[in-house]
């Protein structure tokens, strides 16, 4: 049973960020209340999607809406994503790593296998922010952040930010 109250936006390195999530076993009552306060986490914070591990709960399941809206929200429950074309490097963020913007590598086209809020199955194809949008949320479920994927020279770059994220998490 996940304490829907405790909820809240975690942050790199919190470890939950950093394991892979469990599957989902069934979609019930405490899985829809729990997206329900993904979505809220998501407006709250501006985002275009979050992950369950984001929300501090280890499970295999992300929400997307490019636009931002509550409207457009789609739940993805144990997605698998397959990349379907070549890689670009695009300026990205992550709500869990406030104020870093990177460039990290992403396929431009991807597909996505998932279970919706109803139990059924269903397969997408996506290319440009939905693709990336897909492969940054299951990043996350698989316990990679954008920190995982930043270059050499990114690490460098945002060094003092990571190193304040870190202390304040041994505090």
């Amino acid at each position: 049973m996940i304490d829907i109250d405790k909820c809240r936006i975690t942050h790199y390195p919190a470890g939950v960020l950093g394991r892979r999530a469990e599957p989902v076993e069934e979609i019930n009552d405490n899985i829809l209340r729990l997206v329900e306060k993904m979505i809220d986490i998501m407006l709250k914070n501006k985002g275009l999607g979050l992950a369950a591990p984001q929300a501090g709960v280890s499970l295999r399941l992300f929400i997307i809406s490019l636009d931002g809206s509550r409207e457009n929200v789609k739940a993805y429950v144990n997605p698998t994503v397959t990349p379907i074309s070549e890689l670009e490097a695009i300026d990205e963020g992550c709500l869990s790593v406030p104020g870093i913007y990177t460039k990290i590598r992403r396929y431009k086209k991807c597909e996505v296998t998932a279970t919706d809020l109803d139990g059924n199955e269903f397969t997408d194809q996506a290319e440009g922010l939905y693709a990336r949008a897909l492969q940054h949320e299951y990043d996350h479920i698989e316990g990679i952040t954008i920190v995982n994927r930043m270059g050499q020279t990114a690490r460098i770059v945002h060094r003092r930010q990571l190193k304040k994220f870190e202390d304040h998490r041994k505090q």
